[in-house]
C-alpha cells in the first residue's frame, strides 16, 4: 500500500493540518508588524519587537526583504500554509504530490531568508521563525510520511505537482499579491493624509515636557546659534548601533533638507549597553558604548562618524574590526580611555532620569531609542517620513502664525 500523508491515518492529517495552519497563523502576525512597522495610523503605534541586537523583527520589517513588488513576504508563505490546510481537507494524489513540492521549494527558501537575515541583517526575526519551524515541520512529515515515499528517483519522489493545482495556486497567489501591493499603496497614501492628520493632532495633545537639564552640544542638524531659536526643535535620545535609530536617521536625513534652516536635531547619546548605561539590564547592542566614546571625543568629528556608523551600519554593528578601524580613521582611539568624553557620555545618558518613569523597575524615564522630544513632546519609537513631514510643516506654520494647517486639523481652541 503506497504511504500517503493526507490519505491516510487521521492522525497523521491532523499533524499535517497543524503545520498549515501554524504557518498561516505566523504568516499573518509577520504581515500585521509589516504593516505596524511601515505604516503606523497612530503616534503611540508601531513596532516593538525588539529583544535585542539579534532577536528582533524590526529590522527584518524595514528590509528590502520585508515585501516583494508591495506585498508583504509573510503573504506568500500564507499562502503555502493555506495550500497544506487545504490539502488535509480535500486530498488526493495529485494535491499531495503538489503539496509535497511545495513544501520543498518552501523550506529552500526559508533556509535562503534564514541565512540572509542572520548573515546579511544581523538579526532574526521571531516571528519569522515561527513560520520557518512549522514550514520544517510540514517538510518532515511529506519526507516521513509523504506520498511516493517508496520512490528511489529523487525527481519522483519530490517532483511530481500536478499542473492543475500550481496554475490553480499561482493564479490566486499572482491575485492575492495584487490585493496586497493595492492595500499597501493604499496605506502608503493614508500617510500623508488622514493619518498625517491624526498625527498631528495625537501630537498636539501630547503632555509638554521640559527640555533635558543638559542638552548635548552635538547637533546632527543646526539651523540656528541658539537651540530654542529654529521653528522645529528636537532632542534625539539615540544609540549609534540601534536599528530603529538607522530607520530614523533615514527619515530625518530626508527632511533635513526640505526643512532647511528650519531645524535644529541635539543628538543626546544612549547607547543601549550595560557597560556604559544602568539602565539596560542586558547588552542589548554590544559596542554601543565604545562607538558612542568615539563619536563624542572630538566635536569637530562627531557628524562625520555619526553619519559613517549609520551609512555603514551592519559593519559598524556587527564588526569589532570595523569599529576599531573606525576609530583609527578618525584619529579618536584615545576616546576609550578619556575620562572627559566618558563624563560627558555619562552627563547625556543621565538626563534620562529626569522624565517620568514608564516603569517601576527602571530608573530611567527615557529608557529605549529612539526617544525625541520635538518641541517640548515626546515621541518614543519611530515614525515613518509622512508623519514627521506633517508634524514639521505643523510647526513651521506655527512659527510663521500661519496657523492654517493646525487649525485643519487640529482643535487648538478659543
Amino acid at each position: 500500500m503506497q504511504g500517503s500523508l493526507t490519505m491516510g491515518a487521521m492522525r497523521l492529517r491532523m499533524l499535517s493540518l497543524v503545520s498549515g495552519l501554524g504557518m498561516i497563523v505566523s504568516s499573518i502576525i509577520t504581515i500585521q508588524h509589516y504593516y505596524a512597522a511601515n505604516f503606523p495610523e497612530s503616534i503611540y503605534e508601531g513596532s516593538a519587537c525588539d529583544i535585542s541586537a539579534f532577536f528582533n523583527c524590526d529590522g527584518s520589517a524595514f528590509s528590502v526583504i520585508s515585501a516583494i513588488a508591495g506585498a508583504p513576504l509573510g503573504y506568500f508563505g500564507m499562502v503555502i500554509g493555506l495550500m497544506i490546510v487545504l490539502g488535509v481537507i480535500f486530498p488526493s494524489r495529485e494535491f499531495e504530490r503538489t503539496n509535497k513540492t511545495l513544501s520543498l521549494l518552501n523550506v529552500i527558501g526559508v533556509v535562503a531568508l534564514l541565512i540572509f537575515s542572520v548573515a546579511i541583517l544581523g538579526s532574526l526575526c521571531l516571528y519569522c521563525t515561527g513560520f520557518y519551524l512549522f514550514s520544517i515541520f510540514s517538510l518532515f512529515l511529506f519526507w516521513k510520511y509523504g506520498i511516493d515515499g517508496e520512490e528511489a528517483s529523487l525527481l519522483r519522489r519530490w517532483a511530481q505537482p500536478s499542473m492543475k493545482y500550481v496554475a490553480t495556486s499561482g493564479l490566486l497567489l499572482l491575485l492575492g499579491a495584487y490585493g496586497f501591493a493595492e492595500y499597501t499603496d493604499a496605506k502608503q497614501d493614508a500617510q500623508s493624509g488622514g493619518v498625517a492628520a491624526r498625527v498631528v493632532q495625537e501630537f498636539y495633545n501630547l503632555e509638554p515636557v521640559e527640555w533635558p537639564s543638559y542638552i548635548s552640544p552635538y547637533w546632527t542638524v543646526q539651523a540656528t546659534e541658539e537651540f530654542e531659536a529654529a521653528a522645529i526643535r528636537i532632542v534625539e535620545y539615540g544609540d549609534l548601533l540601534c536599528s530603529d535609530c538607522l530607520y530614523m536617521y533615514e527619515q530625518l536625513k530626508r527632511l533635513k533638507d526640505e526643512f532647511a534652516g528650519k531645524v535644529n536635531i541635539a543628538y543626546q547619546m544612549f547607547p543601549l549597553e550595560a557597560q556604559c548605561n544602568d539602565v539596560v539590564e542586558k547588552d542589548l547592542h554590544p559596542g554601543a558604548c565604545d562607538v558612542s566614546l568615539m563619536a563624542l571625543y572630538d566635536p569637530d568629528k562627531f557628524l562625520a562618524i555619526h553619519d559613517e556608523v549609520y551609512e555603514n551600519f551592519r559593519q559598524a554593528r556587527y564588526s569589532r574590526e570595523w569599529q576599531a578601524e573606525l576609530a583609527v580613521r578618525f584619529d579618536v582611539e584615545a576616546a576609550l580611555s578619556d575620562s572627559a568624553t566618558m563624563a560627558e557620555l555619562q552627563r547625556q545618558m543621565q538626563t534620562g532620569k529626569e522624565y517620568e518613569r514608564t516603569h517601576e523597575e527602571y530608573s530611567h524615564g527615557i529608557r529605549s531609542t529612539p526617544t525625541m522630544i520635538i518641541n517640548n513632546r515626546m515621541i518614543i519609537g519611530t515614525l515613518p517620513y509622512e508623519q514627521l513631514r506633517a508634524i514639521f510643516k505643523a510647526l513651521v506654520e506655527e512659527a510663521e502664525g500661519e496657523g492654517r494647517f493646525i487649525e485643519n486639523w487640529v482643535d487648538t481652541g478659543p
